[in-house]
């Protein structure tokens, strides 16, 4: 209910063309919406093009948004859409949904203990939630973090960023990207266990 009142909150500032509300969202899902972009075309200024076109798109529909599904929801089901289109236009070979077969079997394996029956963590890795003292750590795991996401495998790459980035549930994202279940959550899987590997060195360092 908090989530559905802060929606309608955000949505009113929005509407009266509040500004700093409008920054807000952008620097809140800006860096998101590239990463998921960048999963269906080809090259970084096409998904810079998509990104522009769903603020755009955001700011022309906010007059007839319903409601139905999270404002966030909504934005990047905008975002999905317009990358399809430009993925099209541009005579991409491959898309989204073949590329899921593949990556499902990319990665390292963990230990199904390492997960809950939601498929998140079972407890997070060390390191991340580090007292206040270790900020500068924090910003360093955090950029590490981002880097760790965007060599995934681009499949890997728009589920971990929809389900752990942004905080869509797994039918939203199985919506979004019009993948079965059982693959979202090995996608997944395989995604959270990459980007775990790539930051153990660094914890462990700090230890």
């Amino acid at each position: 209910m908090r989530a559905v009142h802060d929606d309608l909150a955000l949505l009113e500032r929005l509407r009266a063309g509040d500004e700093t509300a409008f920054e807000a969202l952008v620097s809140q899902h800006d860096g998101a919406l590239r990463r998921v972009a960048r999963t269906f075309v080809r090259t970084t200024a096409a998904a810079e093009d998509v990104v522009q076109e769903t603020w755009l798109g955001v700011i022309n529909g906010l007059a007839t948004f319903e409601g139905r599904s999270s404002l966030r929801t909504w934005i990047f089901r905008i975002l999905v859409n317009r990358a399809r289109t430009r993925a099209s236009k541009d005579a991409r070979s491959v898309p989204f949904s073949a590329l899921e077969g593949d990556e499902t079997e990319q990665g390292p394996t963990v230990e199904r203990a390492c997960f809950g029956a939601d498929g998140r963590w079972a407890s997070a890795p060390a390191r991340l939630d580090a007292d206040p003292e270790s900020s500068l750590l924090n910003v360093e795991l955090r950029g590490q973090l981002r880097d760790a996401i965007d060599h995934l495998a681009p499949a890997q790459r728009a589920v971990i960023t929809l389900r752990d980035v942004v905080g869509l549930h797994a039918q939203e994202v199985c919506s979004l990207l019009e993948i079965s279940d059982g693959n979202q959550r090995v996608l997944l899987h395989r995604a959270r266990a990459n980007v775990r590997q790539a930051l153990v060195p660094l914890m462990q360092a700090s230890a």
